[in-house]
């Protein structure tokens, strides 16, 4: 590996070579600051002093490159570096990665008047987002500052900047004006269309500024409009852009419609960062946004040097419109006071009973040794009609809370100051979800175990024979060993179907809305002929209602049926554990072939090992696609256990039985929306 050259050998390497232009020299500096390490950020912090060091003690050279760069920079276009830079493309993510793929098979030639161009040609090394963003402010202001990119001492290089920052503004707001009249915003809000709309207002005041604006810089007496009533109307946008949002989630959203309100939010900030470097008084704030504003623009454009970026802003934006959905669902599965927990209980209880009858199906049918394709499609079908019986009957299979309410606790979280929870009012959240969940396996386990026991009894005395046969027995008992049988892994598989079919929910309940499935049913016209119009519309409110729980359920179920036919094609031991088939199953066995009490305790044991895996897997997974969809973050794991170990403390009782009444302590109306 050769060595670093020093400061003054990249000076004179820059000062002797006359190839190096403002592109070159700046790539050049750069190579020079890069660090092999990207969170190596003293070794950037002390190349830089040793460049501002060198630069002092030469002030020719520094007048030649600060020449040099200054003459680059009047000379280049600025106007595709607010306008193409960190701002969502029109063009939809397919289009876009299908073009950022052939830039690097068959890359364009480097426009050296574009500064856009200039910024990705000198931070070619996807790594150097890194290293940038971590960078202080005042790291970055040195390092501009002695090579006179901020000395302000060029009036041609000022000019030509305060002209393309104009220019930029007056674009991107006649952008966000136009916006309004794409028809998804219109399906929203059709009131956005006024003419009196903060869309179009905003591009007015806009213009009246740049306007004034440019009368100023002409004369200097010239008393101009501010930027004040500007700034007002840009943040009535922004929260028409947030009424729109949650217009979405009972209006359906798209990925279309994610990504175009994402990007009117980019615009928006992009319009607060170029007013902020429009602002004419001295003093080191507008110095200080020129800085913030080239680390953004930097750290952005490093991000771009692949599909990898892009990719991730896409699959962001269609997490965020499908647990939307899922995270409103998720809001009734958990309870706050006795009536509601009790409630869920009963509701366990009902589905404890008819897993038992769904277990005792999938025994017999897997009795009949059919041929694997036949006995995969019974075996889905009786998961999938059965979870769908459950849903119509209003019961809780416990395994399905997860993935809703760990939608809902991410929603807590982002309403929270700064996208990080309080940790006292998210060790509430969780206590009352842990409680809830809690009361669901418990109505589960409670109910299908003993139900298998009764059945399995009856069925022996009614037709003398045992339901299963011992190699039956064997086997449901090796399936529910955690190592040896696998089923730990078994439940993992089951938790990722169980944050699968969360998904498929939101989706699906998401598309209900969008297409207003409710109101096309009302009016159906063979819908219209059959039935009596209050027929007509309860069935179609009952549709809007349930339609993503039904189709999730169903494929729930077709998902854990499938799997152990997918382990037959590819030759692998694959197969799936639930907690409450599992209770089942126990249940069947025990009334086949009595174990003795301790192992029967000891298998019990194992099937809420199971039911653990289970709801962490999914919990874990649903809450982290909820989280990452969200930008959010939990902060400081190590506070909120703290929070949650006080609060056992302090009430132990809580965490297993709610108190008489709702706790008020986190306040709000999140402790109105979860107690629905």
């Amino acid at each position: 590996m050769p060595r670093q050259e020093d400061a003054t050998q990249l000076l004179d390497r820059l000062a002797n070579d006359p190839q190096y232009d403002l592109a070159e020299t700046l790539r050049a500096i750069i190579g020079w600051l890069r660090p092999p390490d990207p969170d190596n950020i003293a070794l950037v912090i002390a190349r830089i002093e040793d460049l501002v060091l060198a630069l002092g003690d030469r002030p020719g050279l520094r007048e030649h490159l600060r020449d040099r760069l200054e003459q680059g920079l009047e000379d280049a276009r600025h106007l595709t570096l607010y306008t193409g830079i960190g701002l969502f493309s029109r063009k939809g993510f397919f289009r876009e990665a299908a073009e950022l793929l052939y830039e690097r098979i068959n890359p364009r030639p480097m426009d050296r008047a574009d500064l856009r161009d200039v910024l990705y040609h000198v931070f070619h090394d996807p790594k150097d987002a890194i290293w940038v963003a971590r960078l202080p402010d005042d790291a970055w202001s040195r390092l501009l500052q002695a090579l006179g990119c901020l000395s302000g001492e060029h009036p041609g290089v000022l000019q030509r900047a305060r002209e393309e920052a104009l220019y930029a503004l007056e674009m991107l707001s006649i952008w966000i004006a136009a916006e309004e009249l794409e028809p998804e915003l219109l399906r929203l809000d059709p009131s956005i269309a006024e003419r009196n709309s903060a869309f179009v207002a905003q591009e007015r005041e806009i213009s009246a500024y740049v306007r004034d604006y440019r009368l100023w810089l002409e004369d200097p007496d010239y008393e101009r409009v501010d930027d004040r009533h500007a700034r007002v109307l840009l943040e009535q946008c922004k929260e028409q852009i947030d009424r729109l949002r949650r217009r979405a989630i009972t209006h359906g959203n798209s990925l279309s419609l994610t990504h175009l309100m994402e990007r009117l939010d980019q615009t928006l900030a992009r319009i607060h960062k170029l007013l902020d470097l429009l602002e004419p008084n001295s003093g080191d704030e507008p110095r200080q946004a020129a800085v913030g504003v080239f680390r953004d623009l930097v750290t952005i454009s490093a991000r771009s040097h692949g599909v990898r970026a892009l990719w991730q802003d896409n699959i962001r934006l269609v997490s965020r419109s499908v647990t939307q959905h899922v995270s409103d669902t998720g809001e009734h599965y958990i309870t706050r006071d006795r009536s509601e927990y009790f409630q869920m209980l009963r509701s366990g209880a009902g589905a404890g009973l008819i897993i038992a009858v769904m277990a005792l199906i999938k025994i017999q049918v897997e009795a009949l040794g059919l041929s694997e394709g036949w006995n995969t499609l019974w075996v889905s079908l009786n998961y999938g009609l059965g979870f769908v019986l459950i849903h119509i009957l209003h019961f809780t299979v416990a395994t399905k809370q997860p993935a809703m309410t760990a939608a809902r606790l991410a929603a807590a979280i982002e309403e929270t100051e700064r996208g990080t929870a309080d940790p006292s009012k998210l060790a509430d959240l969780l206590m009352r979800v842990g409680r809830s969940q809690f009361a669901a396996v418990l109505g589960n386990v409670g109910v299908a175990l003993p139900t298998a026991i009764l059945i399995g009894l009856f069925a022996s005395s009614l037709f003398s024979t045992p339901v299963l046969s011992s190699q039956e027995i064997d086997y449901l008992m090796d399936s529910l060993r955690p190592i040896m049988g696998l089923a730990l892994f078994f439940a993992a598989i089951a938790g990722v179907w169980l944050f699968v079919s969360g998904l498929i929910a939101g989706f699906f309940d998401n598309r209900c809305a969008y297409l207003d499935l409710p109101g096309r049913l009302r009016e159906h016209p063979l819908l219209r002929r059959l039935l009596p119009e209050a027929s007509r519309h309860r069935l179609a409110d009952w549709i809007g209602y349930n339609y993503g729980a039904l189709i999730g359920n169903f494929l729930f179920g077709v998902l854990l049926g499938v799997t152990g036919f997918v382990g037959y094609l590819l030759n692998l031991p694959l197969d799936i554990q639930h907690v409450a088939f599992a209770s089942a199953n126990l249940g069947y066995v025990t009334a086949s072939e009595a174990p003795g009490l301790l192992l029967f305790g000891l298998f019990l044991v194992f099937v809420l090992l199971i039911g653990a895996v289970n709801l962490w897997v999914s919990f874990g997974l649903a809450l982290y696609v909820a989280l990452r969809a969200r930008g959010v973050r939990m902060g400081a794991f190590g506070r909120v256990f703290r929070a949650y170990g006080r609060h056992l403390r302090e009430r132990p009782r809580e965490f297993l039985f709610p108190p008489r009444r709702a706790s008020t302590s986190d306040g709000g109306p999140d402790d109105e929306t979860d107690a629905r």
